[in-house]
């Protein structure tokens, strides 16, 4: 029988669900210092605000992302990791590791 990688049953088809996608495992490792919007806005060129927005509320949901508002004038809005993204940091940091060992791979030089 064959594995359906994208069945949410299945475990890596659940992490991709979660973190999929241009932005997410780079708005996760940004998220290791806490950061308001407009940090990480200035972090991610070519990112919109509603990407950025749809992007944070859909790891927020997911349980990856906290976003603490202080009431104050003018308001001011904070993201930061949850224990869940804290504790999958190491598989971001792995995947950096790997990236680095085979930059020349990845950008197509010999």
């Amino acid at each position: 029988m064959t594995q359906d990688y994208y069945d949410e049953a299945c475990p890596l088809g659940s992490v991709q669900r979660v973190v999929g996608g241009k932005w997410k495992v780079g708005l996760l490792w940004a998220l290791r210092e806490t950061k308001r919007f407009n940090e990480l806005q200035k972090q991610f060129s070519g990112i919109t605000q509603t990407m950025l927005t749809k992007q944070l509320r859909e790891l927020e949901a997911d349980g990856f992302v906290h976003r603490e508002v202080y009431r104050e004038v003018p308001p001011r809005v904070e993201y930061s990791l949850t224990k869940v993204g804290n504790d999958f940091l190491p598989v971001i940091q792995k995947m950096v590791d790997w990236a680095e060992d085979n930059y020349n791979l990845l950008n197509n030089k010999k």
